[in-house]
């Protein structure tokens, strides 16, 4: 797929592709190492660490998100955005996929963060730095997982739910068997995907049973209208050998299938008009052709709760980060003030 067909498909994941490399060539020029740039470089340029993050520099919560830490973290986070982005930006649309990637981002280092400082209180862990897209991703992979779980689907693609699991399912071992990984990050981005994809999931299924409850009653009707058109016209025949369909009504199991397809009529079968056999005898008086396209039904919308209901859980899990956040600001604030 070339750069201009992701960007129709995708807008969103390509501009996030551009991000990450675009600052990761800023900083080459600025003389960052490619393969192992520093910890003041790094910090330098945004990563998530916890005596900052946790104190006056918050927006490392998401600028750490665009940061790598070396060419190959680069290259593997953007392989994993454009295999998950042009899937997912899609079927959630891209304003809700770039919220669900900003708010897992920042789920992953809050989690971190949380961690390290646990670890530091217990005497068993010390202030570390992380970066990278990652909790992000995972965030999207596992928004993934719930839609294949609901069937949803995209360009008429249902996603494969074992394949999907067994993706994310490596990269967390991968996680907890190679050290330098951070594992928090991940879990905390997956966790947020969940719980964001969870009510879009929900919206989505209420959605598709509303059309199939409207598209149940647009078929009966269209079938009571062909019975009732059989039953006005059908008349008794004096020859044999003729078939009550020659108006030719189009199977009721497919007259939806395709909006823009009409059965033909036959111009000498139309309505209120018979055949006659060579004495004048009456033969049939032939049912008059139903207009499938007069019975589709229009789309069905779900009610306003529905549609606010992922921005309402977004906002909820907005409120809980900024609770958490200062939560662990005091926490610090209250140990510095005891050592002074």
């Amino acid at each position: 797929m070339t750069i201009k067909q992701l960007f129709a498909t995708a807008p969103i994941t390509t501009v996030l592709l551009i991000s990450f490399i675009g600052l990761f060539l800023i900083q080459l020029l600025t003389g960052v190492d490619a393969n192992d740039p520093s910890t003041e470089q790094l910090l330098n340029w945004g990563a998530n660490a916890l005596p900052y993050t946790m104190g006056e520099d918050p927006w490392r919560l998401i600028t750490s998100g665009f940061l790598h830490i070396g060419l190959m973290h680069l290259l593997f986070n953007s392989f994993a955005m454009y295999f998950f982005g042009q899937i997912a930006e899609p079927m959630f649309g891209s304003v809700k996929f770039l919220a669900l990637f900003l708010l897992a981002v920042i789920g992953g280092n809050v989690l971190n963060n949380y961690v390290t400082w646990q670890a530091i209180i217990d005497g068993s862990g010390q202030p570390g730095l992380s970066a990278g897209a990652s909790g992000g991703i995972m965030g999207i992979g596992a928004a993934l997982l719930v839609a294949a779980f609901f069937k949803m689907s995209v360009n008429g693609m249902v996603l494969n739910l074992k394949s999907l699991i067994i993706i994310m399912g490596i990269n967390l071992v991968y996680g907890f068997a190679v050290p330098g990984i951070d594992n928090a990050g991940h879990i905390g981005g997956a966790i947020t995907g969940l719980l964001i994809a969870l009510p879009i999931a929900l919206a989505y299924r209420k959605r598709e049973l509303a059309q199939q409850a409207a598209m149940a009653q647009a078929q009966q009707a269209y079938q009571n209208a062909v019975q009732a058109s059989y039953a006005s016209n059908h008349q008794p025949s004096y020859q044999t050998g003729l078939q009550d369909n020659q108006r030719d009504n189009p199977p009721l199991t497919n007259i939806f299938a395709d909006n823009n397809s009409q059965t033909p009529v036959d111009s000498n079968n139309t309505a209120d008009t018979a055949d006659f056999d060579q004495s004048g005898g009456y033969i049939n008086n032939y049912p008059t052709y139903i207009d499938p396209k007069k019975f589709a039904p229009e789309p069905v919308d779900i009610s306003l709760i529905w549609r606010l209901l992922p921005w309402l859980v977004m906002l909820v899990i907005v409120i809980g980060f900024l609770w958490w956040w200062q939560d662990i600001h005091n926490q610090i604030l209250q140990i510095l003030a005891a050592t002074e």
